[in-house]
């Protein structure tokens, strides 16, 4: 007997093969059988006659180590469909932490994981010591956490005693079953790298067969530049590269699509192993701090707060916007395009824009960006519009783009409910399948449901037999059908069931049978 026997759906089992009314037969957490199993019994039976059965989703990039350790059963992914996520994104991680700066790593990681507590732990004890959680992770190290332990915030290349503090570090964590690291070239420490020092990181994961993931060092004015900084370092060090939430902000790099994919489709005809995901939205989200300048932050969260109330520095910062507009977002056609996400110590103006904002204090948007940010001690989190549906449509058309959420697991209730979240965080994968597949019908269901297993680690769970169980079902009519673009926390319709593992949720998520993915052997 069978432990689970989906029947008579429409499989689509996301090897580009066409979809085909089908049985799904699990026992042992394996799936065993895809076709007719009429004369099969199992413990569970689900009828699934008019819905589509495809493997779980892999969220190929997330920041949910910031909130599985506080909302383990991982409800706005789970209702989504995923199954897998990818974590430690955008150089940020909350391993390693070395002997006494535990507090270090708080402060600089607060605006992402304003609730999360931190304690000194190796790579390995985080990975060990990680809370059983709804959906399978794969775990990365991140780039600026390694500075941060290894330099502090310092606006300088590394010592060669310090690079090989950094490559053990890395080596540490890819022995513990990282399946790579991930590098925020957009803000400090980060961006202080240059490229010998990435280069010198990539040639260790190259060695141990892991990834290069990297948030690019601009993603408007400078974008392009920034697409062949990332694509460089594959070509030099063989390294395979992810390139992060590709996208063109901010109003004068809008129509350069083709431009944009171009640089990396040449660069995969030359050989490099280079990739990229995206998230479905033309609004991205942020530390408020990092759309200032970046010398604003320079020597750390003390130095930067004593700028934010200092008259000439907020001056400089006004001029430096006027001319370059928002660090890595570009030029937006307002403060009205910022809207406050999270505010710890100001919740009652979380939703509300920077110009909302300024109106109601009598002042100007950036001085009253200064005053949220000072107020918040640099931990503000804001959502700011600074892209072209006709842009993220072009990319999302692609083949050589995956979809990632770019976003936490997050619940409707408790502690990770607080704020005015990104609407991705709740709809990435239900906006793909009900608006752009369903009704814009600008990708198909079968490439849809294709492009989130390419994931690059060992067990991926395709549909097929003997891969692990993970499949979701679903109804074509109504996926996505309870959020969308506006709605900032709300569970997505349409997904009736999902199993990851052994695992189940309905009404009540209780049950957590999660797996860490690693890079292969």
């Amino acid at each position: 007997m069978d432990d689970l026997l989906i029947r008579g759906g429409e499989v689509i089992d996301g090897t580009g093969a066409a979809a085909r009314r089908a049985d799904v037969a699990v026992s042992g957490g394996r799936i065993v059988t895809i076709g007719d199993c009429a004369g099969r019994e199992a413990i569970t039976v689900i009828d699934a006659s008019g819905q589509v059965v495809a493997p779980g989703f892999i969220d190929i990039h997330t920041h949910s180590d910031f909130t599985l350790p506080l909302n383990p059963q991982a409800e706005s992914k789970i209702r989504q469909g995923v199954t897998t996520e990818v974590v430690g994104n955008c150089g940020y991680s909350t391993a390693p932490v070395l002997p006494g700066q535990a507090d270090k790593l708080k402060d600089f990681l607060a605006a992402g994981a304003p609730w999360l507590s931190f304690r000194e732990t190796s790579f390995a004890d985080y990975m060990d010591t990680f809370p059983q959680t709804s959906v399978n992770t794969v775990m990365q190290v991140g780039h600026a956490t390694l500075r941060l332990m290894t330099m502090g915030m310092e606006d300088r290349a590394p010592t060669a005693q310090e690079l090989s503090r950094m490559e053990s570090l890395l080596e540490e964590a890819l022995d513990a079953g990282a399946l790579g690291m991930s590098c925020g070239l957009f803000t400090a420490p980060g961006n202080y790298a240059d490229f010998d020092e990435l280069a010198s990181l990539a040639r260790v994961l190259k060695q141990r067969g892991a990834t290069y993931a990297s948030h690019i060092r601009d993603e408007a004015n400078h974008v392009l530049e920034a697409i062949d900084e990332a694509i460089s370092v594959g070509e030099t060090t063989g390294v395979r590269v992810q390139i992060a939430h590709i996208k063109l902000s901010g109003l004068d790099n809008w129509g350069r699509t083709e431009e944009l994919l171009g640089r990396i489709g040449a660069a995969k005809e030359r050989g490099v192993d280079v990739h990229c995901d995206q998230y479905p939205y033309t609004a991205g989200t942020n530390p408020l701090r990092n759309l200032l300048p970046l010398w604003v932050q320079a020597g750390g969260i003390e130095a930067m707060l004593e700028r934010l109330v200092d008259p000439q520095a907020i001056e400089r910062m006004r001029e430096d916007i006027q001319r370059d507009g928002l660090t890595n977002f570009g030029r937006v056609a307002s403060w009205d395009a910022v809207r406050i996400a999270i505010s710890p110590n100001q919740p009652e103006i979380a939703g509300h824009t920077i110009e909302e904002v300024a109106l109601e204090r009598e002042c100007d948007p950036l001085t009253a960006a200064c005053e949220v940010l000072a107020a918040d001690q640099g931990h503000t989190r804001i959502v700011v519009t600074s892209m072209s549906e006709d842009d993220v449509q072009a990319i999302l058309r692609s083949p050589m783009v995956m979809i990632g959420s770019d976003g936490n697991s997050l619940a409707i209730h408790g502690i990770t409910s607080q704020g005015r979240p990104h609407p991705r965080f709740y709809g990435t994968f239900a906006r793909v399948l009900g608006h752009y597949v369903r009704d814009l019908g600008i990708l198909s269901l079968r490439r849809r449901s294709l492009r989130p297993i390419s994931l690059h680690c060992r067990d991926q769970p395709s549909a097929q037999p003997a891969a692990p169980v993970g499949p979701g079902r679903w109804d074509r009519g109504h996926a996505g059908a309870a959020g969308g673009p506006s709605s900032h926390r709300a569970y997505e319709g349409g997904y009736p069931a999902r199993r990851i593992n052994q695992f189940r949720p309905g009404s009540v998520l209780g049950r957590r049978a999660d797996r860490h993915l690693s890079q292969p052997a």
